[in-house]
């Protein structure tokens, strides 16, 4: 898949890692960037930054009229990177209710599943063109004190699967980045050190270029993935420590 001259739809593109691909795809020669935002008007700096190439669009992925409008809007679409993301920072049990835990799994897999549902017929029309799902290491090891955040990225993660095995005959690449910790909004919570997001960008349009199935964007994620083969149990008993932490570290 080509990144230059490409139309790309970014949700959650008007700040942190959804901001930092709709640069990318910028810098790369793409023909047009639509971001995604719940409101627009955040995404004005990219809009003016853009050069008549960034178009904004009102796009909430928790709300499926929403999602239905973005794909009349935006047919020419080739591809689709599902960014927009909910941490809420709640337990599962200790949580008064599952109003937080709910909608972690609204935004980030039923928006998912809902975003490449509506796209798939303008990927299709291009040729296939290439889905990227904005993932976690928090999807490849239960994090008990991220509640409802882990669980809804364990399920993007195996949708992710699903999904390219639905598309693959419209030849549609799907991948899946497994991200650790990023130096973004959501992340504010974590101490020590943090990727920068425009690596992640970078390495995003790597995966569409090559067509990977899942790639480990930062040493963190590598980490966590050579632990869990390595001793699953011991990683298992370490995410539960930091249940009682006040902080939560990278380690670094």
């Amino acid at each position: 898949m080509e990144v230059k001259g490409s139309v790309a739809l970014v949700t959650g593109g008007n700040r942190g890692i959804g901001e930092a691909f709709v640069r990318a795809f910028i810098e790369a020669g793409a023909a047009k960037v639509y971001v995604g935002a719940r409101d627009p008007k955040n995404a004005e700096h990219l809009v003016a930054e853009g050069g008549g190439k960034v178009v904004a669009l009102a796009l909430d992925v928790a709300r499926p009229d929403q999602i239905a409008a973005a794909a009349k809007a935006a047919t020419d679409v080739s591809i689709l990177v599902n960014n927009a993301g909910a941490f809420l920072n709640q337990r599962l049990i200790g949580a008064d209710d599952l109003s937080a835990a709910r909608e972690e799994m609204e935004v980030n897999y039923f928006g998912l599943v809902g975003m490449c549902r509506a796209f798939a017929p303008a990927l299709k029309a291009a040729g296939g063109g290439a889905i990227v799902n904005v993932l976690s290491s928090g999807g490849l090891v239960a994090v008990p004190a991220m509640g409802g955040y882990s669980p809804s990225k364990f399920a993007g993660r195996a949708a992710t699967t699903n999904i390219r095995a639905e598309l693959a005959g419209q030849g549609t690449s799907v991948s899946a980045l497994i991200v650790g910790s990023v130096d973004t909004r959501m992340a504010a919570h974590v101490e020590g050190q943090k990727e920068r997001p425009e690596d992640i960008a970078r390495i995003g349009l790597q995966a569409i270029k090559r067509g990977s199935d899942e790639v480990d964007t930062d040493r963190m994620a590598v980490e966590v993935r050579a632990n869990l083969a390595r001793d699953p149990k011991a990683l298992e008993r370490a995410m539960a420590r930091m249940l009682g932490a006040d902080t939560v570290s990278t380690g670094r």
